[in-house]
């Protein structure tokens, strides 16, 4: 059995993470394969959108398993040079530019590895058992992978340092208040609400959504005249797209458009 299921079903890419006994949480083998999938994900033009989950109904991920493997990146036994292979095995929240939508399905425990890969993905949808919490301090070790960085940018600071530096846990309904998700819903809606937004996204210009997504992410961290010329240049480009001849031409002669991500 896989650690990790990817499925491709026209432009949508699914990934589902496959150790349920042991609450999704990632060992060599599924970070293996979670490296290959996103990679296919940012790499293959005809993925428009990618939706990511765990199986069973307790987790999403409880994060990196302790018992079978640290990373070897994160402190393990191979040595000072493996600092520097900064590619090696990239994965959605570590070294990989994925400019496409990423939505996260969450059931259950959202934990550790599972809650900074769920900080890497655009759309977030939880069910109402959903538990969020970076719990790695407890351990003696970081929240590797970006969370660190991501939980301070995404969050207000006295609430990521308490998830940082406390390790405490929040319910679904805690992570809406405090915006780190976008829906809690019945746990039988899960999948539903998340087929929602993937239906949403099939319908908007794909290279539209990407051009947006990586201005958004990378001129973050620009100062302000940078990240403006950033997107000029990147609007000039765009503008020269089939698909930005498509939408006012559409909306001119009052039908659906039909974006071809050309």
């Amino acid at each position: 059995m896989p650690a990790l299921l990817f499925e491709k079903r026209g432009h949508v890419a699914y990934l589902t993470m496959n150790r349920p006994e042991a609450m999704n949480a990632m060992n060599a083998e599924m970070y293996t394969q979670l490296s290959q999938a996103w990679i296919q994900v940012r790499d293959d033009y005809d993925i428009w959108v990618a939706v990511v989950t765990g199986a069973g109904d307790k987790a999403f991920s409880s994060g990196a398993d302790l018992k079978t493997r640290i990373p070897k990146r994160d402190g393990g036994d191979a040595g000072p040079a493996q600092f520097w292979q900064t590619q090696e095995e990239s994965i959605l929240n570590r070294n990989l530019e994925v400019w496409k939508p990423v939505i996260a399905a969450v059931n259950g425990y959202c934990l550790g590895g599972g809650m900074t890969m769920l900080l890497a993905t655009d759309i977030r949808v939880a069910s109402e058992n959903a538990t969020f919490g970076l719990s790695e301090v407890k351990r003696g070790i970081l929240p590797g992978n970006g969370g660190t960085q991501r939980t301070i940018r995404q969050l207000p600071y006295p609430i990521a340092m308490e998830f940082l530096l406390l390790g405490d846990r929040v319910s679904a309904q805690e992570a809406y208040r405090i915006g780190l998700i976008n829906k809690v819903v019945p746990r039988a809606k899960l999948m539903e609400t998340a087929e929602e937004y993937v239906e949403r996204f099939l319908a908007m210009p794909p290279l539209a959504v990407r051009a947006i997504k990586e201005l958004a992410v990378r001129g973050f961290n620009l100062n302000l005249s940078d990240a403006i010329r950033l997107e000029q240049s990147i609007g000039n480009n765009l503008r020269n797209t089939e698909d930005a001849k498509e939408g006012p031409k559409a909306f001119a002669e009052k039908r659906k458009a039909s974006f071809k991500g050309r």
